[in-house]
């Protein structure tokens, strides 16, 4: 889901509209009054400093900062900026970033955080999205850190519907320390269900309760954490949440039966390729380990000096994009592309994890999923995979093709925006 445009800032902006916003409502409604508290930009420990937090556990809360918020009147312009639907909004938002507890991919302590949005409503009980967002390498893209529409507006679509809205931003982005392990499914997973046990103890201090049903959805890399996250739920990995409906949107899910071949084959937009491949390597050496010894063994130089500096996050996207060549072959040594190929050994055994949220459980609640003809970075291949395996498996699926829309002239880009909205409307009448 890499962005071929630089970020455009856009209105929700963390002082500037939001605040004052906040205080406005605040004013006319009990909930978002007491919302509206920590507007002044504190930080809310969520324990004393200095106290000992080794067995702290997975969830607990560590800092809670209010970022701003919205009226829904201003919320809609908002989103329409960046062609969000706004069929759906009902209510004012605030949001917050959270700090917590949760475990790396090798299950050692760690923090991640996260975005949370509440609606400015007097229901005091909501339901809660998860939202898992699409890829990106730079730590301040994240939803609870980024300003701009896109990193935000689907929260906020959800947030403003009436739901509680829960956005992670998984390890190693946002203010999470250390290096994210990209498209590494049991750490988004555990990161994704760790951010609604901090947000569901977040929650009475901005008035409401979160019910124990919670609808899952995610873009793109989000698309593959939105089912990790499903099945842990149904298997009880928290007895305290219960998945209701799952709706992924565009995944690359099938990376090794449908995306490496469009990868190969020059289908995928070559240079979204090249940073893919990239991204993959030298993520999963990190987390896995020998997928190489040294970067020269896969990757030609100049790139071998560099790749893995572009992906430790703190390069921003268009200058990883600008800094690494345009096809594969330029890219990777023979070495390289043999693996790609025919894949072996560790490299191997990632692709068979990554696959399992598709192969290896039977969804028991509504699945829908999202795709858009002529994906360019995602190919429509994996949709179909996944649905054929959970049909397989007697599960209840549902493939929605979205209308044809560009966002920064990418259709896969675009799928999440068409799409965002449509999931809203399914979940709200879903019960």
């Amino acid at each position: 889901m890499f962005r071929p445009a630089p970020r455009i800032a856009a209105g929700l902006a963390a002082g500037a509209v939001v605040a004052g916003a906040a205080t406005a409502v605040g004013a006319a409604s009990p909930a978002a009054a007491h919302a509206a508290a920590p507007a002044t930009g504190r930080t809310a420990a969520a324990s004393a400093a200095g106290q000992d937090h080794r067995h702290a556990p997975r969830g607990s809360l560590v800092s809670a900062r209010h970022l701003g918020g919205m009226t829904a009147a201003e919320v809609r312009p908002w989103l329409a900026s960046t062609n969000f639907d706004t069929a759906s909004v009902r209510h004012g938002v605030d949001a917050y970033r959270l700090v917590y507890r949760t475990v790396d991919a090798h299950g050692r302590p760690a923090t991640a955080s996260g975005l949370l949005v509440v609606p400015r409503t007097g229901e005091r009980r909501l339901r809660t999205v998860s939202y898992a967002h699409g890829t990106t390498s730079f730590k301040p893209d994240a939803p609870s850190v980024a300003d701009d529409v896109w990193a935000r507006g689907p929260a906020v679509t959800f947030g403003a519907a009436g739901f509680a809205a829960v956005a992670p931003d998984y390890l190693g982005l946002g203010a999470g320390p250390g290096v994210h392990p990209w498209k590494h499914v049991p750490s988004e997973t555990s990161a994704s269900l760790d951010m609604l046990r901090a947000a569901r103890a977040f929650a009475p201090r901005t008035g409401h309760v979160l019910e124990r049903d919670v609808l899952v959805t995610g873009f793109s890399q989000g698309a593959s954490s939105a089912l990790g996250l499903a099945r842990a739920l149904q298997e009880g990995a928290d007895r305290r949440f219960r998945v209701r409906a799952v709706a992924p949107i565009s995944g690359a899910y099938d990376f090794r039966g449908s995306e490496l071949p469009a990868l190969l084959s020059g289908e995928i937009a070559p240079k979204m390729g090249v940073a893919y491949v990239s991204y993959l390597l030298t993520s999963w050496n990190r987390t896995f380990g020998g997928v190489y010894r040294e970067p020269s063994e896969l990757f030609r130089e100049p790139y071998s000096g560099r790749v893995e500096k572009f992906f430790d996050g703190t390069t921003p996207g268009p200058v990883m994009l600008g800094g690494l060549p345009g096809t594969l072959e330029e890219l990777l040594t023979p070495r390289g592309l043999e693996l790609l190929r025919n894949p072996s050994g560790t490299f191997a055994e990632g692709l068979r994890v990554d696959g399992e949220v598709c192969t290896a459980w039977t969804p028991r609640v509504p699945v829908r999923l999202y795709r858009m003809d002529g994906d360019e970075q995602a190919v429509t291949a994996n949709t179909a995979a996944c649905a054929a395996g959970f049909r397989e498996r007697g599960a209840r699926v549902r493939v929605v093709d979205v209308a044809d829309r560009l966002h920064e002239g990418s259709r896969h880009l675009g799928s999440n925006v068409a799409a965002t909205g449509l999931v809203a409307r399914w979940f709200a009448g879903t019960r």
